[in-house]
């Protein structure tokens, strides 16, 4: 298996206050949600650094000089499009015309997500065509893939409970063999906080 064949995007907000965390935020405040923001980019970053790939961090609004994820072993690019889907399709993109051949994606919501995760999706390109990490909310935490799909992407509506049917859906109608890993929690909302390990975990 050649390492260098793979890169995992990270789709991350610049850290903000009232910018990052909007739901979470009409509940505990736009500055505890910025806190709770970079915990969750902080596990992210950890998690990230240790899996054997490439590592390539999107911002949504501009590059900082430095940040959790920089300087370190993570390059940086900027976000480009219209929707959430376009930020992703242009974020793989750029992976696949950098001369990558397995392409992961995730964001920074999931306080679940584990290197052996990471890894595992890793492996499912080895034998199918994309890979996807269910969120128990109907949407995903993680997409990976072996070439550009665009209708994955494009045209579709985000944010709601049938992101993943439709995305499995559209797999089918691609004839594209794939893969779903274990389902996980996202960290959207108050309830998605007061249900995950980070808020069992808090002293």
């Amino acid at each position: 298996m050649n390492r260098g064949s793979r890169l995992l995007i990270i789709l991350s907000k610049n850290p903000e206050a009232g910018m990052v965390k909007t739901r979470l935020a009409k509940t505990i405040g736009d500055e505890k949600a910025l806190e709770i923001y970079e915990i969750l980019r902080q596990h992210t970053a950890r998690t990230a650094e240790k899996v054997h790939a490439k590592r390539l961090v999107f911002y949504s609004r501009f590059i900082p000089s430095f940040d959790l994820f920089l300087p370190g072993n993570f390059s940086a690019r900027l976000q480009d499009g219209d929707d959430l889907g376009e930020r992703m399709l242009h974020a793989i993109k750029c992976g696949f015309e950098s001369g990558f051949h397995h392409v992961i994606l995730i964001g920074t919501d999931c306080y679940e997500l584990s290197p052996a995760i990471l890894e595992d999706a890793f492996s499912v390109l080895e034998r199918a065509d994309a890979v996807i990490g269910p969120a128990i909310d109907g949407g995903f935490y993680l997409i990976g893939m072996n070439r550009v799909m665009p209708e994955l992407f494009l045209e579709r509506k985000w944010s709601t409970s049938d992101v993943l049917r439709e995305t499995i859906a559209i797999l089918h109608q691609l004839d594209t063999s794939y893969e779903l890993l274990v389902e996980l929690s996202d960290i959207d909302t108050f309830d998605d906080l007061k249900k995950s390990p980070l808020w069992t975990s808090k002293p």
